[in-house]
C-alpha cells in the first residue's frame, strides 16, 4: 500500500479541508486577523490534518502489509483468519471479521460436499463389492462348463472385473495414505502375481516374458504397487506386436533410486499422443483404432504412483516399442537390494 494511492482515497476530506481553511481564511480577513495568525491556523489545520493521515497510513500499512506476507507463505490461503491478529483500527476489524464469516460459511460447506462425496465413496465400494459375488460366480460356473462360448463369456467377465476393479482404485486414490500399508515388499513376487494374473493371455498370444534383476527389496505398498504394475502389462499384451510379441520386465539401479522397466515390441504411441497419455481420459489413436478404451488407465497409474512418492516416465516409438519406467527413490522406502 502505497502513501501516494492511500492520498488519492482520501482525495474528497483533503478537497473538504481546503474548503474549510479557505472558509475560515475569509473569516479571519473580514474582521482584520493578522497575516501571521491568518497563516498559523492554515498551517495548524494543514499539518495536523496530515499527521493524523500519516499515523492512520502507518497504522493500515502495518496490517495490510503484515497480511500479504503471511498470505505468501501459507500454501493453504483460506487459513489467513487462523494466524492474523485483530487490527487496532475499525476497518481492518470489520475486514478481518468478514473474512473469518466467509471462512465459516465455506469450511461449512465444504464439509457438506465432503460428507455427500465420502457417502457416495462409501456406496460405490459397497457396490464394487456387491458385483464381484456374481462376477466370481460366473466364472465357476463356467470353470465346469468349458466350451468356446463360455470361454468367450469368461474373457468378457475378465474385462468387467478389470473394468470394476479400476472404478475401486479410483474412488480410493484420493485418500491412498488410509488405505496402504508400507511393508518390505520383493519385486520379484509382486511381478510374478502379475504375470501369473495374466498368463492366459501370455499363453494365448504367444508372448515371450523375460524377467531379469527383479530380486529387490523394497519399502511400498504391495497391493497398489501390483494394481499400477498389472495395468501397465495389461497394455503391453493388449497393445502387442502380433508378429513375435515380447515383454520384458527388470529393474535398473540409478544413483538415487531404483527403476523396474516394462518394455515391449508392440505397436508404440504416436509422437503427438506421448506428451498426454497420463490425461484423464485420454484415449489417442491406439485407444481408438485397436481397442476401445476409456482413458483412465495410465492416468490413475500416474496418480497412484505420484500418491506413493514414485514417478513414471514413458518412451516409445510407433510401430516399433513402448518402454516404461517406475522410479522408486530412495526416500520412497528403498530398504535394500539383495
Amino acid at each position: 500500500m502505497s502513501f501516494f494511492n492511500f492520498l488519492k482515497d482520501k482525495f474528497l476530506y483533503i478537497l473538504l479541508l481546503i474548503f474549510v481553511i479557505f472558509t475560515i481564511e475569509v473569516f479571519l480577513l473580514v474582521f482584520e486577523i493578522s497575516l501571521f495568525f491568518r497563516v498559523y491556523i492554515a498551517v495548524s489545520l494543514i499539518l495536523t490534518y496530515f499527521l493524523i493521515l500519516f499515523l492512520e497510513y502507518h497504522k493500515k500499512k502495518s496490517f495490510y502489509d503484515n497480511l500479504y506476507k503471511n498470505l505468501d507463505k501459507l500454501d493453504e490461503k483460506y487459513l489467513i483468519t487462523e494466524i492474523s491478529q485483530s487490527p487496532d483500527f475499525l476497518e481492518g476489524q470489520i475486514f478481518i471479521d468478514v473474512l473469518r464469516d466467509i471462512n465459516k460459511s465455506m469450511t461449512e460447506n465444504v464439509n457438506k460436499y465432503k460428507y455427500l462425496q465420502q457417502d457416495y465413496k462409501e456406496y460405490i465400494q459397497l457396490w464394487i463389492h456387491d458385483i464381484k459375488i456374481p462376477i466370481s460366480a460366473g466364472k465357476m460356473v463356467i470353470e465346469n462348463n468349458k466350451n468356446k462360448v463360455t470361454l468367450s463369456i469368461e474373457e468378457e467377465l475378465d474385462k468387467i472385473e478389470d473394468y470394476v476393479e479400476q472404478v475401486l482404485y479410483y474412488a480410493r486414490s484420493n485418500d491412498v495414505y488410509k488405505d496402504y500399508i508400507v511393508k518390505k515388499t520383493n519385486l520379484k513376487d509382486v511381478v510374478n502375481f502379475v504375470i501369473k494374473k495374466n498368463k492366459k493371455d501370455f499363453i494365448t498370444n504367444k508372448i515371450k516374458l523375460e524377467l531379469k534383476d527383479l530380486d529387490i527389496v523394497v519399502r511400498t505398498d504391495s497391493k497398489w504397487l501390483t494394481y499400477t504394475l498389472n495395468q501397465i502389462i495389461v497394455n503391453s499384451i493388449k497393445y502387442r506386436n502380433n508378429e513375435n510379441p515380447e515383454i520384458k520386465v527388470y529393474t535398473k539401479n540409478n544413483k538415487d533410486s531404483i527403476s523396474i522397466i516394462i518394455y515391449d515390441n508392440g505397436i508404440g504411441i504416436a509422437k503427438n499422443d506421448l506428451n498426454r497419455v497420463f490425461d484423464k481420459g485420454f484415449t489417442g489413436d491406439n485407444g481408438r483404432k485397436y481397442e476401445k478404451s476409456t482413458g483412465m488407465g495410465l492416468y490413475l497409474v500416474k496418480r497412484l504412483l505420484l500418491k506413493l512418492g514414485y514417478d513414471i516416465k514413458i518412451t516409445s516409438k510407433k510401430d516399433e516399442y513402448t518402454c516404461v519406467e517406475i522410479v522408486i527413490t530412495n526416500n520412497s522406502f528403498i530398504s535394500d537390494v539383495m
